[in-house]
């Protein structure tokens, strides 16, 4: 009977103990929320600003817009504020010697993260609805007002982060556009029946944008190879290299077309694996696309690695001051985000395996919590 009371006594203390902690991240996580939520809208703003100012766009048009950002910026803010709000509450705890007391009480510390990453999973579910349908949808809404309201240069033509298919005979691929500047560029010629040519370029230039009634795009490939027929077997292709290559690209099926293509961050899952499937019949890879759906999912559960991480940085730090929790908060986010971004770029230049570089920076982030955490508990 004496252990069964010892026992509910025990549960009921531990009941009030995680309502204490829920209640410290909660405080924690709403102001982390609004001071990140504030900056990024800020930095929007501001480019926002200009449609109106110095392009004449109305203002409901730009309000639009902004409306349509919010849950891209919200995909950002929630793991960041998670993870500060995490820093900073048990560093609060640890601080003021709370985590100390828990110790002496007899309650085990790794108790403490269990219902952690029971929250921890269920925001990461509803990062993964946000992600795959909220987020496609918004994107695409975005850039379909933009083109709505008129402000799309000539290079708009080529859209970066997806596969062009509107241009006739070739289906092309573009990492990065900075004004006229091209990275990475791989452009795919389809032959019914046939091997498909392909053209890979590191640099590239457009140097013109032919005017409607032309109907022609001019690139400058640079630096890259393509694959040429064989004279005497026109179904053989020998490897060549070029320091710059010339490409003509005809516009009339763009300028026939009013549809608005998606590019992949427009694209949910399904619609991602069924572009790859069509790309996989046409035998050309579909590693950029593979690589998106890994880092919906990867990116999603940062929030549990965070959380995974926060817990025993915020327990060692006993640092309880708001700019060190930011500060340490912040450093750990940079290094995930980019390490994300190499990640990425060795995807997309290096057809590296999407998989694995999709989901380190989330594992690395989750290994190392729980080694810190290993660490804190046994201290």
């Amino acid at each position: 009977m004496s252990s069964v009371i010892f026992v509910s006594v025990i549960s009921d203390k531990m009941k009030i103990l995680n309502s204490y902690i829920l209640k410290e991240l909660r405080n924690s996580f709403i102001f982390a929320f609004v001071i990140f939520t504030f900056i990024l809208i800020l930095g929007n703003l501001i480019k926002l600003a200009d449609l109106v100012i110095n392009k004449g766009v109305s203002l409901f048009s730009v309000s639009k817009l902004f409306l349509l950002l919010l849950p891209s910026l919200l995909n950002y803010t929630i793991p960041m504020a998670v993870l500060v709000s995490i820093l900073l509450t048990f560093g609060y705890l640890s601080a003021n010697n709370e985590i100390t007391a828990i110790r002496c009480s007899g309650f085990a510390l790794y108790r403490l993260l269990i219902p952690l990453i029971i929250i921890g999973i269920t925001i990461s579910l509803f990062l993964v609805v946000l992600e795959n349908h909220i987020i496609p949808w918004s994107h695409f809404a975005f850039r379909k007002t933009i083109i709505e309201i008129g402000t799309r240069k000539p290079t708009s033509y080529l859209e970066s982060g997806r596969f062009i298919k509107e241009f006739k005979d070739y289906i092309i691929f573009i990492h990065e556009i900075k004004g006229n500047e091209l990275k990475h560029i791989r452009i795919y010629q389809p032959r019914e029946g046939k091997k498909t040519r392909t053209i890979i370029a590191r640099e590239g230039l457009l140097l013109s944008a032919s005017t409607p009634k032309e109907k022609k795009i001019i690139l400058k490939l640079i630096k890259g190879s393509s694959e040429e027929q064989d004279p005497s077997d026109p179904d053989k292709f020998y490897k060549c290299n070029f320091e710059e290559y010339p490409l003509i690209l005809n516009l009339t099926q763009q300028l026939k077309r009013k549809k608005t293509e998606k590019k992949i961050k427009d694209m949910n899952i399904k619609e991602l694996k069924g572009e790859i499937k069509q790309l996989r019949r046409k035998e050309i890879p579909a590693i950029p696309l593979i690589a998106e759906i890994q880092r919906k999912f990867s990116f999603s559960f940062s929030v549990l690695a965070f959380i995974i991480i926060g817990f025993p940085l915020g327990v060692i730090t006993k640092r309880g001051e708001k700019s060190i929790g930011f500060s340490l908060g912040l450093g750990i986010i940079l290094f995930y985000y980019l390490l994300m971004a190499a990640g990425k770029g060795l995807v997309i230049s290096k057809n590296a395996n999407p998989y694995f570089w999709m989901w380190l920076p989330t594992v690395i982030i989750i290994v190392a919590g729980l080694i810190l955490t290993y660490l804190a508990v046994e201290r």
